[in-house]
């Protein structure tokens, strides 16, 4: 075997890394005009059509586009794990050293899979067995494919567990999945995917379910040992800032096809496909200040079923020209390594996407915010709201613990404010806000609204007061009623609380709202299935205006979207706050999207308030160290940016709120602890002119 030293890092900072040829390649996995059709019966969906990449040993490459592109399906096809018989490889090659995976037989295929090619699933829980031990789990490919006997695979899994990071393994090696926290599931699935050593990783979405810190934890560890073990690694994301830190090389996919092929640095600095140029445009950045509205990609990608002939992007495309409505362009070099499939590739390499009048006029509008600072229209005082819960085998015998999910937190909120509320899984963020919708009932503390006590509203009042105080939901599918069209979904609430006096004025009422949002007023008569994720969550934020509120709660409302159609909701959010006058909670867990849209932020963890301040404030001098991690964890989509930072990963994760710390919560993940901070309980103290602190070291 020969052995060629290369440097394949997005930045000059990267280390050399020695790869291994394998038959004279330097490649580990080539996979070579790949298409991939679903049998429906709706017709033929062809998920993946023609796409070409490769991978060395060592190397981190990424794939990204937005959802429904193609690649989980195709990294399904590399695993030979495509539901049968509808999906089906219908042209191409996949090498993995060499040989062609769709010519192995079952049995050969899964030697490999597990043994040199492991896959790391979006959805812990649902990939782990609930009924098997951890332990077990990842001692099972030791067992089938080295071989191992009991004792040596039990052994060789400690190692593991160690090796990603859990305490105390020995015990937790016989514990179930649902004993583990998020985090620890994904640590798990990163053993079990490490067990036989593999030559090969795919990581679908692999942090998506996790929090900032958590997310940084893993793809560090993910990273540290593809460049120590020289694994190679494909990671399917959405999230650009996580390419910008971790990917060496990326592969941008549109509507099935391959459009644009980079280093990352490259990508990152001189896109050369309009489709790339504008999900860069999209993304929030954690290093700006809000003055300006995101930019974003306006219509829908194409269906599947019927793809356009010419250009799939061209729909979309504000630098379109007739000959990409022609054909589909095909991939050609622009630069040493730098691939593009676009008509005016060499064009945009030499001009740039501005050249192209990639930069629309609105991005330079300035958005401007009318804040009534007077009174607040909503006060929430030493708020705090517990859970009885049954705990372990007390729960045979009646024994209860308390969940202290928010453990007294006060904030006022003001007229035509947005307030941001972030934190980690389990904070209580969702909490507080379903408190304030009194879907749940507080335990101690008090809510006024508008200057009424509403703590204990009930009847008439509580119908009031609901009726004013709207919500937007994370995931809009779910809260959405299947079997109802989208104008009876709209026409509901205004009917049941008599806002319009018939259902022909409802109806009217329901075109303008859906003309409001952006959508068209035929789509009243479709149902939920029928809508895009997009569609469907301007249908929630329609659905919540319905009710002429003055004060709605976001509990991550573009969360579950793509870049580029998340841009379009928090436009629209911005929107019809400047011309209804209305008051925003947003609750989020990406530091990003709270900076662009909120005026003012608070940190939570594990049911209290860590910092309040003005967002500007809050991001340029944070003051608790907590608020200072979650910066630090957040990635920034620019490489050159990435390769300076200095950041360091938060270890640890959120105790139990069943069991909180005594003293300072945050005390046993906190770089600045001190013995003080395990007795003493800091106050939210205002350090500065409208920005408070819970730290007793600032």
């Amino acid at each position: 075997m020969d052995q060629l030293v290369e440097n394949v890092g997005s930045d000059p900072g990267r280390e050399q890394r020695v790869l291994t040829a394998t038959g004279g390649s330097p490649w580990l996995l080539e996979v070579e005009d790949l298409h991939v059709h679903f049998v429906t019966t709706r017709g033929v969906v062809r998920a993946v059509e023609g796409i070409s990449y490769t991978v060395r040993p060592g190397e981190i490459v990424a794939l990204v586009g937005e959802s429904g592109c193609g690649k989980s399906v195709s990294s399904l096809a590399i695993m030979r794990l495509l539901a049968k018989p509808a999906g089906r490889v219908v042209a191409g090659r996949i090498l993995f050293e060499g040989r062609n995976l769709l010519e192995l037989s079952d049995e050969q295929m899964r030697e490999i899979r597990g043994r040199d090619i492991a896959m790391i699933f979006q959805e812990p829980m649902t990939s782990l067995n609930p009924v098997l031990t951890i332990g077990f789990q990842i001692m099972e490919p030791l067992l089938i494919h080295l071989g191992m006997d009991m004792k040596t695979a039990r052994a060789r899994a400690h190692e593991l567990l160690k090796m990603v990071g859990i305490p105390d393994a020995e015990r937790r090696l016989d514990q179930y999945p649902h004993q583990f926290s998020g985090g620890m599931r994904q640590r798990v699935m990163i053993a079990i995917g490490l067990a036989c050593n593999p030559k090969l990783i795919i990581a679908d979405e692999p942090t998506t379910a996790l929090d900032v810190t958590i997310q940084a934890q893993i793809l560090k560890l993910m990273q540290d040992l593809s460049r120590d073990l020289g694994i190679a690694m494909v990671v399917i994301t959405h999230n650009l800032g996580i390419v910008a830190r971790y990917a060496d090389r990326v592969n941008v996919m549109y509507a099935a096809k391959m459009t644009e092929q980079a280093t990352a640095r490259e990508l990152f600095a001189k896109p050369c496909h309009p489709y790339t140029a504008g999900l860069l445009r999209s993304v929030p950045r954690l290093d700006r200040a809000r003055g300006v509205k995101l930019e974003t990609i306006d219509g829908m990608p194409p269906n599947l079923l019927d793809p356009p002939e010419g250009c799939r992007f061209a729909p979309r495309c504000l630098a379109q020209v007739p000959e990409s409505l022609c054909a589909q362009p095909p991939l050609v070099e622009v630069g040493p390594g730098h691939y593009s499939a676009c008509v005016r590739a060499r064009e945009m390499a030499r001009v740039g996407p501005e050249g192209l009048g990639l930069a629309r006029a609105s991005a330079a509008v300035a958005v401007t915010k009318q804040v009534d600072r007077s009174e607040p229209i909503m006060s929430v005082r030493g708020l705090k709201t517990h859970f009885e819960v049954a705990t372990g085998l007390k729960a045979l015998s009646g024994g209860r613990g308390v969940v202290r999910a928010v453990d007294g937190i006060s904030f006022d909120v003001y007229r035509g404010e947005t307030l941001g509320l972030v934190g980690e899984s389990g904070c209580g963020k969702t909490t507080v806000g379903r408190t304030l919708l009194r879907l749940d009932n507080p335990t101690e503390g008090q809510i006024t609204f508008h200057g009424k006590d509403v703590t204990r509203a009930s009847g008439e009042q509580l119908k009031q007061y609901r009726r004013q105080i709207q919500v937007i939901f994370q995931d809009p599918y779910s809260s959405l009623n299947p079997r109802m069209t989208i104008g009876e979904i709209i026409a509901e609430p205004m009917l049941v609380y008599k806002l319009q006096p018939d259902r022909k004025s409802a109806r009217e009422k329901v075109t303008e709202l859906l003309t409001q949002v952006g959508l068209f007023d035929y789509m009243a008569q479709r149902y939920p299935h029928e809508l895009s994720g997009g569609q469907r969550q301007r249908v929630g934020i329609a659905r919540a205006l319905a009710m002429q509120p003055s004060f709605i709660v976001c509990d991550e409302p573009v969360s579950a979207l793509d870049v580029s159609i998340q841009a379009q909701i928090i436009n629209l959010l911005e929107d019809l706050q400047q011309k209804l006058g209305l008051t925003y909670l947003f609750i989020a867990h990406d530091l990003a999207v709270v900076r662009h849209i909120s005026d003012r932020v608070i940190v939570m963890y594990l049911g209290r308030a860590m910092e309040i301040a003005d967002r500007d404030a809050l991001y340029e001098t944070p003051l608790h160290p907590y608020t200072k991690a979650l910066l630090d964890a957040v990635p920034i989509p620019d490489p050159l940016i990435e390769a300076q930072r200095e950041y360091r990963v938060l270890g640890g994760e959120v105790p139990s709120p069943l069991n909180p710390p005594q003293g300072c919560v945050f005390h046993t993940r906190c770089p600045w602890a001190s013995e003080e901070c395990t007795k003493v309980v800091p106050e939210l103290r205002e350090i500065e002119p409208g920005h408070f602190a819970a730290c007793i070291k600032v």
